[in-house]
């Protein structure tokens, strides 16, 4: 049924779904976007989701969701909701089956003008070194002991082994380590299928990127970014194990959704209560499946910095190469927020969507206090990436969240059915953007035309205030599982 009837917009950029849209709804629906995305999002049953989110019990304020919005499991992927900590609760289909996916940006102190003759090798080394697709082991081999401290400690554990540096720990959200996690609380079939995988790009929409930025704001020279400059873009998660977590404790609270009498308008949205053993399990649980995630990424980043030093002969900090920020799009976390004049404390799903927040919130390292916490916006692999930083608007507008990319506008089996992936390849090397991929079928899935316009998303997200735009990036050579 579509929901357009009872949508307004109530200011730029901002629609409101009213609270009669859907019975039992809370709070209203918000939608940041323009007409265009809101009729297709319509489309795909996305907005009934958001006004699904709106009748979970404690939720405030209302049901928000992105301008790259498209239907998910329960939530909408794109849809953010904060409920209260103490009457409210914990949804695992409002985090997603891939635990802490993100993406973080390594910049160089390279111009890509100057290094351009050596891109293809150093993405045949790349391809070579990060191991790639569905199911893949990585270089990394580890008993469970080792694991479990792993999940507990974050990455500050792999620093401690030689696999990333110190420094990298402040460039990453909550420090590189989630507090609460507890390895007791994932099942050994999660242990099982995260075994060997730490250090592995994944399949699907998951990639890296050399990049050249191709446009600056005054802002940029803040936070080390340079016109014509060569970066590295990683998007991975927490692969089988995330996936696990999730299935787990879904699982877990279907079986007790009786118990707590909750009346959901879709089962996909089954929660628990944020203090119930349920919740703080699933809580924990989560915990460890984001420190895999960003232990994940960090070995892919010391992969990423051995290639370049042995194509460069020199170190990679020579080489300029810091981390700029590592941020999760999928995940649940606990956060302090005004809401009607008081402050709440509050659990904040954000299911596709990123932390925004400015440079006076606690939460953010003092290295971004000017400029406020970097968000790192991927587009297809066709098409531009942004860097953009929060703001202090955002906190009011969206809980301090802003997009995560640019969104599907096509299903993957949609994509492969029009798209041909050697096809695909051939354009875009036409185009300047060498392609390393493992199938060319995973290839079609992700083509260009199978997303939205990252560009009108970005937009979107800069026009409504949830985030402020500092630098573009368009991709020089893309690899995918």
């Amino acid at each position: 049924m579509s929901l357009l009837g009872f949508v307004q917009e109530v200011e730029k950029f901002t629609w409101q779904i009213s609270a009669g849209a859907q019975e039992g709804m809370r709070v209203p629906g918000i939608v940041f976007g323009d007409r265009e995305l809101l009729e297709k999002a319509d489309a795909d049953n996305a907005l009934q989701q958001v006004a699904n989110v709106a009748c979970l019990p404690g939720i405030v304020r209302a049901s928000l969701a992105m301008p790259d919005i498209h239907w998910g499991y329960g939530f909408p992927i794109g849809g953010v909701a904060a409920t209260r900590v103490d009457e409210g609760v914990i949804s695992p289909g409002g985090v997603g089956y891939d635990i802490s996916c993100g993406v973080r940006l390594v910049k160089t102190s390279m111009r890509y003008g100057e290094v351009k003759e050596r891109i293809p090798e150093l993405l045949d080394m790349l391809n070579a070194s990060v191991p790639k697709g569905l199911g893949t082991k990585g270089r990394l081999h580890m008993e469970r002991r080792e694991m479990e401290r792993l999940m507990a400690r974050g990455a500050r554990e792999l620093v401690a082994k030689g696999i990333g540096w110190e420094e990298d720990l402040e460039a990453m959200e909550e420090g590189g380590c989630y507090a609460g996690a507890d390895p007791s609380k994932v099942s050994d079939r999660a242990f099982a299928r995260g075994k060997d995988q730490v250090g592995t790009l994944g399949s699907g929409n998951h990639f890296l990127e050399m990049q050249v930025v191709d446009q600056v704001t005054p802002e940029a020279e803040k936070l080390g970014i340079f016109e014509g400059q060569l970066v590295i873009m990683v998007h991975s998660g927490s692969r089988g194990l995330g996936h696990q977590v999730c299935t787990d404790y879904i699982e877990v609270m279907n079986k007790k959704l009786e118990k707590y009498g909750y009346n959901l308008p879709d089962r996909q949205l089954v929660c628990a209560p944020v203090q119930s053993r349920e919740g703080a399990d699933y809580l924990a649980a989560m915990a460890c499946a984001a420190n895999f995630a960003m232990c994940n990424r960090e070995a892919i980043t010391h992969w990423i910095r051995d290639c370049f030093e042995r194509a460069f002969k020199a170190e990679a900090r020579k080489l300029g190469m810091e981390v700029l920020y590592d941020v999760s799009h999928n995940l649940a976390k606990q956060e302090e927020h005004r809401v009607d004049g008081r402050t709440l404390t509050l659990m904040v799903h954000r299911k596709g969507a990123t932390r925004a927040f400015p440079g006076n919130r606690p939460e953010v390292a003092e290295r971004y206090a000017e400029t406020g916490q970097p968000v790192i916006i991927p587009g297809d692999m066709g098409s531009h990436s942004y860097v953009l930083v929060g703001t202090e608007e955002s906190l009011e507008k969206s809980f301090g969240s802003t997009c995560h990319g640019a969104g599907r506008a096509m299903s993957r089996k949609a994509a492969k059915k029009r798209i041909r992936g050697e096809e695909l390849k051939k354009r875009l090397e036409s185009e300047g953007i060498l392609v390393r991929a493992g199938h060319p079928a995973g290839l079609a899935e992700e083509a260009p035309e199978a997303y939205k316009d990252v560009q009108a998303v970005v937009k979107i997200c800069e026009g409504a205030g949830l985030s402020r735009r500092v630098a573009r990036m368009r991709p020089v050579a893309v690899m995918k599982g």
